[in-house]
């Protein structure tokens, strides 16, 4: 399995109201000699999250210790820039396991499917409201659901739907990555080949 399977998550949100974040933000160059995906986490959005000397920027909402969970609600057009997958990987090894916002860059977008991050798209309006709860109260809990393909607000119950590919709605539900699913269906298509001409 290449990841945790993902249906309903339930969680407080961590929000970064920034808009055009990019994926240099997300994960600056330097840090991208690493072929595998593993200590990502620790550098995503390091410029951000530390000064020069290593230490904690305390105004950053990642190193606030009244935000937590495994959804970060980022700004219109998250993930834009260069097209590297490691900012998919940072995202997923700091521990976020969806990201809301009103756009994604596509390349991202893939990048984030690929691995086990859900990206849910609302509408602008209702990425207001998720940014005005958590405002109200960091502790407030959302919930998506991956079956309904829907974002709701527990303390208000306001909700909206979100799209996603059916392809990539069940390999996210199987914990799949793209090979998974072929090896998922090995046995189908060694059947279909056994019925072409060699």
């Amino acid at each position: 399995m290449a990841y945790d399977k993902f249906t309903t998550l339930k969680s407080s949100a961590v929000p970064l109201p920034i808009e055009n974040v990019d994926t240099d933000q997300i994960i600056p160059a330097r840090f991208l000699k690493a072929t595998e995906r593993k200590g990502f986490g620790d550098n995503l959005f390091r410029d951000w999250r530390y000064n020069q000397d290593n230490s904690p920027k305390e105004d950053f909402a990642l190193n606030n210790p009244k935000y937590s969970g495994k959804i970060l609600v980022g700004g219109k057009n998250f993930g834009s820039g260069s097209s590297r997958e490691h900012a998919a990987w940072a995202v997923y090894d700091y521990g976020f396991r969806c990201v809301v916002s009103s756009f994604f860059a596509d390349i991202f977008r893939g990048n984030c499917l690929n691995i086990g991050v859900l990206p849910v798209q609302v509408s602008t309006e209702f990425l207001q409201k998720i940014f005005a709860a958590i405002e109200a109260d960091p502790n407030t809990e959302f919930e998506v659901s991956l079956p309904e393909q829907k974002v709701t607000i527990l303390t208000s119950g306001a909700s909206e739907s979100f799209d996603i590919n059916d392809y990539k709605k069940g390999n996210m539900t199987n914990g799949f990555d793209d090979i998974d699913y072929l090896l998922n269906i090995k046995d189908g298509i060694q059947d279909f080949a056994k019925t072409r001409p060699f």
